[in-house]
């Protein structure tokens, strides 16, 4: 396996840190790593969200994860480790 596929299969844990409703049909949730410098984002509608478990951590993709932008940083990193001290990563939140 070459290295570049190593990190394609290398997963990180991240935890749920921001759930906005934009509508009454979108959701985002967001994911971050524990120290708020990268994140995943992720929109489901109503009805998907309905058939969906969000769960406090889910084990991102490296590849899939954005830089967060230094203004949530802190913010990120300070409710991801709130989640974590609060929840398992398989709790339903």
């Amino acid at each position: 396996m070459s290295e570049e596929e190593g990190e394609q299969g290398e997963q990180v844990q991240c935890w749920l840190v921001e759930r906005d409703y934009w509508d009454e049909d979108v959701v985002t949730l967001v994911y971050a790593t524990p120290d708020g410098e990268r994140y995943f984002q992720r929109q489901l509608s109503g009805a998907l969200l309905v058939k969906t478990d969000v769960t406090a951590a889910k084990e991102i993709p490296v590849g899939e994860l954005e830089e967060t932008s230094p203004d949530d940083r802190e913010r990120y990193a300070t409710e991801a480790q709130r989640v974590a001290e609060t929840n398992d990563p398989d709790d339903l939140v």
